[in-house]
């Protein structure tokens, strides 16, 4: 991730030349992606949900609700707002008791298109009508006057992360009063409820207002207002809010819903665009209204009680939280007594672990992972939530970490379905990006264009937004770690469909760097000897140092592990055997990086020299220490494994939060339990004025100057993989237990649903450091080796059987 915002770039400078439908239908069909355009639900009818017969509410667990005494502040609804999504639709939720402020977003409303052109410097294009940004819905506010804070007694507001419920408290002249909000999928609604007990009434208004200048209208035959638009991107949106009671009155006025006297009142809200996922048709679906589909969806929800909505939804979404659990020790009686935003400051002032925020902390993550991810587009920079128009790098796909790290705790949390969104993304974006690559990367004004003159295949740029669009620098070896990121998704789950659906995009990716690897001379330190090598053409090591460099360590790593991974999925398929020797015969030719004789650190150049920031916040060049596997204890030679640690040591223990994570997951696959711990220990303190941390919400904020933070969710799900990292490392064939278990966590505890690569579920308890029991389910794997402080135990299961290891 770019600290500064690429400047902006005149659409003058050169003529867009738009790919033909022709041509992406070509494309489409060629790459094999057409076949899954289906498998990604834009905003779309569905049949009614199956409602649960019987309640799955539970109470909440000391690790699985965060509260606060206070409302979220209007001013600063990022940091403070709690979060709620149903995969699509989002809303951050202030709970003002008179003032409730609720930002709404759509994770398809994008401005922007394709992009296709590049300005003189061979960039593309980067601004928010170019490349494009995500945007919110719109603000629902709901006005209840006499319910000011100064008016109001006892109030906690709180995320219920195993429920996904957020729900506020407050009394008032006698009477508790609550409201509850949560983002169904089933339903495909958010739902703000509101009760009472005591004898009281909600009088107030209630508003939808637009943030692109749109005209909110009403329905006052339906207690409904609702605005619709368009861009000039061609996307259509629409939104809806429906109100009803058991009593009072509710009605409209002008263009707002009041209600008055209503001891229960429940607001339904509904939106979308016609966006579709299909390059062919220009990512839109021409015969879809949002509006009368949102309105539709609103009004069946709002013919279904809210408890039935409400046990639906939490149904759904325990059925993906309940996948796994962690303990981590236990708090004291005092940190418990805190509220999540005073417990996170003292935690930081003391110095003293809180392993039940610690292990919320966890799941937190999971929840983000649940709410945005779900079938749909992928979680971007800021996920789903937004305050505003104008996010940071706007809301972007970023290539060169970002949206990488944002699915590395899917299938190690027990969230692999969260997973598919990334895949069903990458295959509906391939036409357009084999596309661009083919018409673009070899133009001219390409720094990075191939020296050989030939392009083939396809890769992306360091940013790419939901248009088949690229953003900023070519990043050449983006679409190695896209694909190899793809690929460790089928180590965890075994799933041959998903190799077969991605395996165009592997052998797309191969073919790019064909054309492109350089043959060069090296010699052999030690021996002497010279030899031939093939090296990357020009590229930048994320995101520093020369822009011209050769052989980078970053690119030969990534390029190393796609053609491992093309070749065994040719193996595993039966497909393009004879093209995989080839990619074999290219594979073993590569040049693999050296330590520098001068810093002792392993080179991030074909330099002994350090040609960039000793700290800087990417750790590009250990990509084979995290989330590659290549370099690690006891599998290379102790000079390099001693030159990968004396780098990350060099990278320092301070940096952004999704920076502290890459660090944390590194030293977690050295086992210095230490160092990682401490990393968790940094992306957990209260972010305030010039400090990077968590806010009041636990989203993570990085200061880029004094009061200013910026939110990236990266961060949030980095750190939860560095902790499952310290609990369990996996390869496929090897799964090692509590590999960098930190003294805080060592006195007690278990965790269940931890994936496995090579294709296992693994439940693990411990105590004083101890392995107790370690349960070993099987979900695609046949055999593998398990190991603790090395003793080995070897396990052959049939897929859906287990097995228990004890007495280690």
């Amino acid at each position: 991730m770019n600290e500064q915002h690429p400047r902006p770039h005149s659409p003058e400078q050169s003529l867009p030349v738009h790919p033909s439908r022709r041509r992406l239908l070509t494309l489409a069909a060629a790459v094999g992606s057409a076949g899954a355009l289906g498998a990604l639900p834009a905003f779309a009818a569905a049949a009614p949900p199956q409602r649960p017969v019987s309640s799955p509410l539970r109470a909440p667990g000391p690790a699985t609700e965060m509260w606060y005494r206070a409302p979220a502040s209007a001013q600063s609804m990022i940091e403070q707002a709690l979060p709620v999504g149903n995969g699509r639709l989002g809303a951050l939720v202030g709970n003002d008791p008179a003032h409730e402020l609720l930002h709404i977003t759509d994770a398809t409303l994008w401005t922007g298109g394709i992009n296709d052109r590049l300005d003189a410097d061979g960039q593309f294009p980067y601004g928010r009508e170019d490349f494009g940004s995500f945007t919110l819905l719109g603000n629902v506010s709901v006005e209840i006057p006499g319910h000011d804070l100064s008016e109001v007694s006892g109030y906690r507001r709180s995320l219920d992360l195993a429920q996904g419920v957020v729900t506020s408290h407050y009394t008032r002249s006698g009477v508790a009063y609550e409201r509850s909000v949560f983002a169904s999928r089933p339903d495909d609604v958010v739902v703000v409820r509101f009760t009472q007990r005591g004898g009281g009434h909600y009088t107030g208004t209630l508003s939808l207002d637009g943030t692109h200048g749109e005209t909110t209208s009403a329905d006052g035959s339906r207690a409904e207002i609702f605005l619709a638009d368009s861009f000039g991107n061609g996307l259509r949106y629409g939104a809806v809010v429906h109100a009803r009671s058991r009593s009072g009155k509710v009605s409209t006025e002008g263009g707002r819903i009041t209600f008055t006297r209503c001891a229960d009142l429940t607001v339904v809200i509904s939106g979308g665009t016609n966006y579709a996922p299909d390059a062919a048709e220009g990512y839109r679906d021409p015969g879809l209204d949002p509006l009368a589909l949102a309105r539709t969806k609103a009004r069946d929800a709002a013919a279904v009680s809210v408890t039935d909505l409400l046990h639906t939804h939490v149904a759904d979404h325990r059925k993906l939280f309940d996948r796994m659990s962690v303990d981590l020790g236990s708090s004291t009686a005092q940190q418990r007594a805190l509220d999540t935003w005073d417990r996170l400051r003292a935690r930081t002032a003391e110095g003293d672990p809180d392993p039940e925020l610690e292990a919320m902390y966890l799941q937190f993550g999971r929840y983000l992972m649940i709410s945005g991810s779900r079938g749909g587009l992928p979680v971007a920079l800021q996920g789903l939530w937004l305050d505003g128009n104008d996010p940071d790098w706007m809301g972007d796909y970023h290539t060169d970490i970002n949206i990488q790290m944002n699915y590395w705790m899917a299938d190690r949390a027990g969230l692999s379905p969260c997973f598919d969104a990334l895949t069903e993304y990458c295959l509906a974006q391939l036409p357009s990006w084999t596309e661009l690559t083919g018409s673009h990367f070899n133009d001219p004004a390409n720094r990075f264009r191939n020296s050989s003159g030939k392009v083939a295949g396809w890769t992306v740029a360091f940013s790419t937004n939901i248009h088949g669009g690229l953003g900023w620098w070519w990043h050449p070896a983006g679409n190695a770690w896209l694909c190899n990121s793809l690929w460790e998704h089928y180590e965890f789950t075994q799933d041959l469909t998903h190799v077969a659906r991605i395996f165009p995009m592997l052998k797309g990716a191969c073919e790019f760097w064909e054309a492109r690897l350089l043959t060069t001379t090296v010699t052999d330190a030690a021996t002497g000897e010279r030899r031939e090598v093939l090296i990357a053409d020009s590229d930048w090591s994320p995101e520093h140092g020369p822009q011209d460099g050769k052989g980078n360590t970053y690119v030969q790593e990534v390029v190393r592990d796609l053609f491992l991974h093309f070749e065994e999925a040719c193996a595993l398929l039966g497909r393009e055997a004879r093209y995989g020797v080839t990619v074999a015969g290219m594979r073993k030719r590569l040049y693999l990086p050296e330590v520098s004789p001068e810093t002792g650190w392993l080179q991030e150049w074909m330099s002994p020299e350090n040609l960039g920031e000793t700290t800087h916040r990417h750790l590009s060049p250990l990509i084979s220490l995290f989330p590659g596997d290549r370099i690690r204890p006891g599998a290379v030679s102790p000079e390099l494994l001693d030159g990968a640690t004396a780098l990350l040591r060099a990278r320092g223990m301070e940096s952004f939060g999704w920076a502290n994570a890459w660090r944390a997951m590194c030293w977690a696959r050295l086992k210095n339990a230490d160092n990682a711990y401490q990393l968790i220990a940094n992306n957990l303190r209260p972010s305030v004025s010039s400090s990077n941390g968590s806010s009041m919400n636990l989203f993570d904020i990085y200061q880029v100057e004094p009061d200013r933070g910026i939110f990236q969710i990266d961060a949030n799900f980095g750190t939860p993989t560095a902790m499952i990292e310290m609990l369990l490392y996996s390869r496929p064939g090897h799964i090692e237990l509590l590999p960098a278990l930190p003294a805080a966590w060592a006195g007690s505890g278990s965790v269940t649903g931890l994936g496995a690569r090579g294709g296992f579920v693994v439940d693990l308890s411990w105590r004083g450091g101890r392995v107790r029991e370690a349960r070993i389910r099987s979900v695609g794997g046949r055999t593998t080796e398990v190991i603790w402080r090395g003793v080995t135990r070897r396990v052959e299961l049939r897929p859906g059987r287990s097995v228990t290891l004890r007495a280690f």
